[in-house]
């Protein structure tokens, strides 16, 4: 009897037996994870935030180019780990998704570095910030290389974004109240190993970019990947292992849809109970968690109405759906007004990751008289405070919110992502007076001209730090918080997918970075002497500026927009009560029917 209460339902060993608590998972495996994910970080941030300068200066593309590039190369590592997750959560399995996607980008990053360490792979040395250079720009079987390797490591970058903090978050069981808390900091130490390996790769990887080569740089990024694949692998034996069920949770979605416009014509039963599910007794067997019946977006319930009662016979599931189907799907479409109001938060990073670069390449980079610190590693600033104020926010913070609000997790998933877009706009707004500031300096030294990295402005790079610390604390509060929000609410088959909002939000904002690049550049081609807000490979004569303030109005309107809708989304019910064993006051289970307007 004892044995049986160990058991962890819907989660197996290595060897497909099911998984016990005793011996599986909990706190001290899910740090094998963690450690996976800040080698993952340690290897590709710092090629993330200089990538922009290796298109340029090596590989001689136009600025502007340069960062439409890497917008769409991190756009795409985010947008691929939807298919990823599909198969991690339908058919391969976490664990293996994860591995097969750790490999993948260390191949990835160990052909980057091959190019980078041969001349004949990549273009003649020119420097492309004299005005009359003419310098080629990487093309054909060298252009082939780079973005296979570049795409290589977007791909496996994108499965690991997409399965391994659901494996991380498999190591507990959401319904044993102690590790339903520990849960809930897993995501936020989830943060902390991004920011530990962000620490590393933003100082000595950037560094060693900038001083000793690319090529030793990306060298490094591959031993990090190396090691990262032995330390999630070696957890083998202890891990929990989401159990495959072999069906597709996407397919019982779409179903839903289909059989609410096969049934768009008959008229819903005034009781809900009418509406048609599976025998409850065969629960156990069927390994479903049944949902309740909800009274929002009812015109999906016509999926659930029983035409003609058939005892006998199995009923088709494009035209019949259990309520439960139905209430995983209005979970899901209920998540959709909240995924769409995320987009603008990711445009706004993306600049921090290209043109905020090119600002601190004109800016004194000294930190002493014989050491400089490279512009890329900027972000160092805003990741060393969240390595203190992390911790700090979940181990005092949350459990003090908590005696308040009564929420296990302090403060609601939807009020720490509205902290972080108020955060994100005045980002910006920072951002716009350091550069206006940067360009007065600039045009009062005669120095508009001046070549980035050997002619610097007399102005600290550190100016810049403001921007990167506030949009560092608002990725604390918008993104772990996204994160937690979409695996909390999501149908238990597709927790992987469920996460893949958050990096499919991401996608999506890369990619409008790129849209609004190029827009900007046209709709002012023809009133700026530059030919546009941000043309040109003279950051100095450009309009960075304007095109900063622009995001951050735009910014604070769609935070009032996602205002609106969290305060109209329903939170599903599921927040276990914590034991005060745990050393947590009770809290009490978040009733289907309460909104986020209570709360706010």
């Amino acid at each position: 009897m004892q044995e049986k209460a160990e058991l962890v339902e819907g989660k197996v060993d290595w060897k497909g037996r099911t998984a016990r608590k005793d011996k599986h998972g909990g706190l001290r495996n899910s740090l094998l994870v963690l450690g996976a994910f800040a080698f993952e970080n340690m290897a590709t941030i710092a090629l993330a935030v200089n990538l922009v300068t290796y298109f340029s200066v090596v590989m001689h593309f136009e600025l502007s180019e340069a960062a439409n590039t890497v917008t769409n190369y991190v756009g795409t590592s985010y947008i691929l780990s939807i298919i990823v997750a599909f198969l991690a959560d339908t058919y391969i399995g976490r664990f293996k998704a994860v591995l097969i996607s750790a490999c993948l980008e260390f191949l990835g990053l160990g052909l980057l570095a091959l190019q980078a360490h041969y001349p004949k792979l990549k273009p003649p040395l020119c420097n492309i910030f004299e005005p009359n250079a003419h310098c080629a720009q990487v093309s054909g079987r060298n252009s082939a290389i780079l973005f296979v390797a570049l795409y290589l490591v977007a791909a496996g970058s994108s499965g690991l974004k997409a399965a391994l903090p659901t494996h991380g978050a498999d190591q507990f069981d959401e319904k044993d109240p102690k590790e339903a808390t520990q849960l809930s900091s897993f995501f936020n130490w989830l943060l902390l190993s991004v920011c530990i390996g962000g620490v590393v790769s933003l100082t000595i990887f950037v560094w060693i970019q900038d001083n000793k080569g690319w090529d030793y740089g990306l060298g490094l990024s591959t031993l990090a990947m190396f090691l990262g694949i032995i330390m999630f692998a070696s957890g083998l034996p202890q891990y929990r292992i989401h159990s495959v069920q072999g069906r597709s949770a996407i397919t019982e979605i779409i179903q839903v849809y289909v059989a609410a416009i096969r049934n768009r014509k008959l008229q819903l039963p005034e009781d809900s109970a009418e509406l048609y599910e599976i025998n409850k007794d065969k629960e156990a067997a069927l390994e479903v968690k049944f949902l309740p019946h909800r009274d929002v977006f009812r015109f999906l319930d016509k999926a659930a109405i029983v035409r003609s009662p058939t005892p006998f016979e199995t009923p088709n599931q494009w035209k019949l759906c259990t309520v439960t189907q139905v209430e995983n799907a209005k979970v899901i479409l209920g998540m959709v007004p909240i995924f769409c109001c995320t987009f603008f938060m990711t445009v706004c990073l993306a600049q921090l990751q290209t043109f905020s670069v090119q600002q601190g390449a004109t800016m004194d980079t000294r930190i002493t008289k014989s050491f400089k610190i490279p512009p890329a590693s900027l972000p160092i600033i805003p990741i060393a405070f969240l390595v203190i104020l992390v911790p700090i926010y979940d181990q005092v913070f949350v459990p003090f919110a908590r005696k308040i609000t009564g929420h296990i997790t302090g403060i609601t998933h939807l009020q720490r992502v509205g902290v972080g877009l108020v955060l994100s706009s005045l980002a910006m707004a920072s951002a716009a007076i350091m550069e206006v500031k940067r360009k007065n300096i600039a045009r009062t030294h005669n120095m508009l001209d001046a070549i980035p990295m050997f002619q610097p402005l007399p102005i600290s790079v550190f100016w810049l730090s403001f921007q990167y610390f506030i949009f560092g604390i608002a990725d604390m509060f918008t993104y772990v918080g996204l994160l937690e929000f979409f695996y909390s609410q999501a149908p238990i088959d597709l927790k992987s997918i469920s996460t893949c909002f958050l990096w499919s939000s991401m996608a999506v904002g890369y990619y409008m970075s790129t849209v609004v690049v190029k827009t900007v550049n046209s709709a002012t081609k023809g009133i700026t002497r530059s030919g546009g807000w941000l043309a040109g490979n003279n950051i100095n004569r450009n309009h960075l500026n304007l095109f900063y303030w622009m995001l951050s109005v735009l910014s604070l309107v769609n935070f009032f927009v996602y205002l609106i809708v969290a305060m109209r989304y329903k939170y599903r019910p599921q927040s276990p009560e914590v034991s005060s064993g745990s050393n947590v006051h009770e809290l009490q289970n978040v009733n289907d029917d309460q909104k986020v307007e209570a709360t706010l």
